[in-house]
């Protein structure tokens, strides 16, 4: 699921997929209910920071940028750990970022009362902007979890292609792709679902729910990868 390189089965982005836009889902609204701004992508935040510019609250503005950067910073750190790792220990390049984002989740949870609204939706955007880094380079840029407005685009443009690719070639490829963001949309909500719903009775420990979700999908993929690697080195011996 989060191995890289070539090729990429349909399965593995498709359970790559609902696993981290279930955990998207349950930050975007955790962040929404807790400290009432969007934590899982910036386009909102440009529309406010433009706001506030025109209507000259400077300071307030600013923040909304520092939420930009937040997510910025974390996309690139995570792509600068891949790439370091690639070249020393490939087989754990998407486990250091995966990590580190579970950590953040935990630590935001048990200290979200002592960390001012600010700070935390920079650390929850920092978290996403990681993630989205993550499963873009792991996927090739075919999936994408935080945000659902080009997904949306691009399930549109695919579900017209449908009425003009019938029986060709491409149809199998053209609804794959249709499924795997249906998928993203269907676990994206979900997340929000089942999100909203703790919140009301755990109030940012809900952000643990998201932890447990990433540790469950690297623990998964550790032991189906070292259950595979087993199964060839037997068949070698054999």
């Amino acid at each position: 699921m989060f191995r890289q390189g070539k090729p990429r089965a349909f399965i593995h982005n498709l359970r790559l997929a609902s696993m981290l836009s279930f955990v998207a889902g349950v930050v975007n609204i955790s962040g929404v209910l807790s400290i009432h701004t969007l934590t899982t992508n910036v386009t909102g935040h440009f529309a406010f920071f433009s706001e506030y510019f025109v209507q000259g609250h400077y300071q307030v503005a600013l923040d909304f940028v520092s939420y930009i950067a937040a997510f910025l910073l974390g996309a690139f750190c995570c792509g600068f750990l891949v790439e370091v790792l690639l070249r020393k220990k490939p087989a754990i390049s998407h486990t250091i970022p995966m990590l580190l984002e579970t950590a953040i989740l935990i630590i935001a949870a048990f200290a979200n009362a002592s960390i001012p609204t600010e700070w935390l939706a920079r650390v929850l955007l920092f978290s996403m902007g990681l993630q989205n880094a993550l499963v873009t380079k792991i996927s090739q840029a075919t999936v994408r979890t935080t945000h659902l407005t080009g997904l949306f685009t691009d399930l549109g443009i695919e579900l017209s292609q449908l009425f003009f690719y019938r029986n060709t070639p491409s149809t199998k490829k053209l609804s794959r792709s249709i499924y795997l963001r249906l998928a993203i949309i269907a676990f994206f909500f979900l997340g929000g679902v089942i999100g909203g719903f703790l919140y009301t009775e755990i109030r940012l420990y809900t952000l643990l729910l998201a932890a447990g979700a990433l540790l469950t999908a690297l623990a998964y993929d550790n032991l189906r990868f070292g259950f595979h690697y087993y199964v060839r080195k037997m068949r070698s011996k054999a």
